[in-house]
Parts: structure tokens; C-alpha cells; sequence
């Protein structure tokens, strides 16, 4: 039995040997797809719009109707307490407000990126809101249009000058040659 209880305890050390084989393994995740954007306009394009209402507004190609005393008097009735039409003071109000942002995005007024990043963010929902109540008289130019106007006047500018130069030359008097010798071949 000797030999029997011998090849059973090699064989079970075949085993725990072959136990303490370990094999390790690490399982890795996929990384997650960078879920795509749905938004429709990016920040650089809502600047953008920002920048060309508000060159439009400087330049007097728009003309943005304010809330007015009286409309903003029918929303709230005036109370006999207050001496002053509260509705005067709301609008003037908001034509700080937002001459507060153009000065914000504008530079004129000192104030940190973040503060600028909304005040963009206000003035577009203000354009938004102007454009939904039919509060913008005119067109709001693009600058790529203002750039596209300004080539086209240099190419006229150009083709002027050509024409000039090409009338110019057509037209001028030519120096009369002196006749030339008849020679006899």
C-alpha cells in the first residue's frame, strides 16, 4: 500500500500544483463612444450671431423696438401708492441692462471670461426674443457679407481701371510711320 499511498500523494501534489498555477486576467472595459452633439448651434456660432447683431445695431442696420412704458403697464397696473409709473423705470431697466451687456461682451467694462461667456449667452436669448415678438426692423448683415461687398467693389475698382486703360489705349492717336521705300526686287 506503501506504493499505492505514494502514486495517490503525487498525484495530489500534481494537483495542488497545478492549483496554485494561477493565470491572471484583467478585463478591460470598451471605452464609452463620445456621445455626439446634439446641438444645433456651437458657441463659436452663437458669438457669431451675437457679433452680427450687435454690429448691426452700432451701424444703425437694425432697429430694435424696445418694450415701451405702456406696453410694460398693461402687464402690471399701477398701484395708487406709487407716485411714478413703475413701467418707465422697468424700461429704462432694460435698456440698461442690455447696453450693460454690449459693454460687458464689447470690453469696455471690465469683467471675468465667465461673465463675458453669459453675457453673450443673454444677449443671444434677447435676439431670439426680439426676433420672436417682431421687435428687429431691418436685416442683420453678416460680416462675411460685409467682406464678400468689400472684394466686389475692389474687383470693380479694378476693372475700372482696366477699361481705362484699355479705352485709353484704343483711342489715343497713333504716331504716323514714315512711308516706307519701295524697293525693286
Amino acid at each position: 500500500m506503501d506504493a499505492l499511498e505514494r502514486s495517490e500523494g503525487r498525484q495530489m501534489a500534481k494537483d495542488n500544483a497545478e492549483d496554485k498555477k494561477v493565470i491572471n486576467v484583467r478585463i478591460r472595459r470598451k471605452p464609452e463612444p463620445k456621445p455626439v452633439s446634439s446641438l444645433l448651434y456651437s458657441k463659436k456660432d452663437i458669438r457669431r450671431f451675437v457679433s452680427e447683431f450687435v454690429s448691426s445695431w452700432i451701424r444703425g442696420d437694425i432697429i430694435i423696438r424696445f418694450p415701451t412704458a405702456a406696453e410694460l403697464a398693461k402687464k402690471t397696473p399701477l398701484s395708487i401708492a406709487f407716485p411714478t409709473d413703475p413701467s418707465v423705470n422697468a424700461e429704462l431697466k432694460i435698456k440698461e441692462h442690455y447696453i450693460d451687456l454690449l459693454s460687458i461682451i464689447a470690453g469696455t467694462k471690465p469683467s471675468k471670461s465667465e461673465e463675458q461667456e453669459k453675457a453673450i449667452d443673454e444677449v443671444f436669448k434677447m435676439l431670439l426674443m426680439f426676433r420672436s415678438a417682431n421687435r428687429i426692423e431691418g436685416k442683420i448683415i453678416s460680416n462675411d457679407l460685409e467682406k464678400r461687398i468689400q472684394e466686389l467693389e475692389k474687383t470693380s475698382t479694378n476693372q475700372a481701371k482696366l477699361v481705362e486703360q484699355i479705352t485709353s489705349f484704343l483711342f489715343t492717336p497713333k504716331k504716323s510711320k514714315p512711308p516706307r521705300s519701295k524697293s525693286s526686287s
